[in-house]
């Protein structure tokens, strides 16, 4: 919320605290430039800082760089896509990469859908409260938390499902003589 006499300057300043995790969101996802997205993120602020709540503005921060990721991404894509081939309640989200140091965990993301990949990296590694996550994706606070649900069930089930794998090594037949 403004503070009182609290001049631009100040709620940019407020604002800016968070251009790491702008950064940190653009590089998770795979962006060829997370700096230039997170530059261009606290330019866009900084353009509407008078339309923004710079002790609130996580949710638009994140969902500003995930428009730009949109934008880096379909300048990516060879052939341009004929927007009548998609329909209108779909909403586009792109297969973004997802790094991670522990590879099952890498797997297990991998394999899910981006929706669910989107639900739980916002708020596992952005950080994001459940209302926070769905204010970035432009949906309401129930949808956000039914999808977050299914995309963890998803997730265990596929972390054990590697883990099961990963356990299953050949029996050796010991050799009586």
């Amino acid at each position: 919320m403004a503070r009182k006499q609290d001049s631009p300057r100040d709620r940019f300043g407020r604002v800016f605290e968070q251009y790491g995790l702008v950064v940190g969101f653009a590089r998770r996802r795979g962006s060829r430039d997370p700096e230039s997205i997170g530059a261009e993120v606290m330019s866009i602020a900084w353009d509407g800082i008078d339309r923004i709540d710079a002790d609130s503005c996580r949710p638009w921060l994140l969902a500003t760089a995930r428009n730009l990721l949109l934008a880096e991404y379909r300048r990516r894509i060879p052939e341009p896509v004929d927007p009548a081939s998609l329909e209108e309640s779909e909403s586009f989200t792109p297969d973004f990469h997802v790094d991670s140091l522990d590879p099952g965990i890498g797997e297990a993301l991998a394999s899910l859908r981006p929706t669910d990949r989107e639900a739980l990296v916002l708020v596992a590694w952005d950080e994001l409260t459940p209302s926070e996550a769905a204010e970035s994706l432009g949906i309401n606070l129930s949808a956000f938390r039914v999808r977050h649900f299914r995309a963890r069930q998803r997730f265990v089930a596929l972390l054990r499902e590697g883990e099961a794998q990963t356990n299953q090594t050949p029996q050796l037949k010991e050799d009586r003589t």
